[in-house]
This record gives C-alpha cells, structure tokens and sequence, in this order.
C-alpha cells in the first residue's frame, strides 16, 4: 500500500518550496486539474505564477491527515511580493497566511485532484490592497 501522507509532504517538499518541477511529473496524474488545463504541467502553472509573485514563498505544514485515497494538509505559508500578484503590483511586501489543502490520490499513488482554500482576502490586506463593497443605488 502506498503512504499518500508521505506522497503529500514530497509535493509540499519539492515542487511547493523547492520548485522541482521534475518531482511533479512523477507524483502528479495526467488526469489532475490544474491551471488552464491538466496534469503536471498544469498543476506547475500555478505553481510557477505563484513564485513569480513571491519568490522566496515557502510553506509549513501544520497538518497532516490521511485516510484512503484523500490526505489533507493544514499549512502556513510566508513570502516576500517581488512580481506582480492578480492586478497588485510588486509590493516587497512581506505576508504571511494559512491554508488546507486536499489531496485525492490513484491507485498507483499519483495525485489526481487538488483542492485548496486560504487566506487570500488576509493576504490582500497584508499588501495593502483595500476592499471596498461596492455601491447600490441605496447607498449612492
């Protein structure tokens, strides 16, 4: 039986902080969503748009859980905005925020779905980004 709790700190490890893209192409299936599309490549392009906003990002998982074919990952992340982040130019800006991460793996122990959801609004305001609701006519 494969350990996918080990298969999820390996892709934490190598493609989240070191950038291995090459680690990705053995622990990603061809079938896994990804940016614009799927497989490795796909799941690298998040990847790659990520560090070109914080280059220095790294992550700290706080959790771990796995059960069957799904792990769950629970971590901390901190970096520098050197490059453009969305429509937020380069801020130099340190930020530091949370999230989990879920992970379904296939028989042969690649990863066939990622799923995650963070801090992002907490994350904008650490870049100074200032949200504001927008108008209805009745607060016009």
């Amino acid at each position: 039986m494969i350990d996918v709790a080990a298969v999820a700190r390996r892709f934490v490890v190598d493609v989240w902080n070191a950038g291995r893209e090459e680690s990705a192409y053995e622990l990603v299936a061809e079938e896994c969503p990804g940016l614009g599309g799927t497989g490795p490549a796909a799941v690298l392009a998040w990847h790659r748009d990520r560090r070109a906003a914080f280059p220095d990002l790294r992550y700290k998982l706080v959790d771990v859980v796995a059960a069957g074919d799904r792990v769950a990952l629970r971590w901390r992340a901190a970096g520098t905005q050197a490059g453009q982040f969305g429509p937020v130019p380069p801020t130099g800006q340190v930020v530091s925020y949370s999230g989990a991460t879920f992970l379904r793996f296939d028989a042969a122990g690649r990863i066939v779905d990622v799923w995650s959801v963070n801090e992002l609004f907490q994350l904008l305001q650490q870049l100074g980004v200032e949200m504001l609701p927008p108008l209805t006519d009745a607060g016009a």
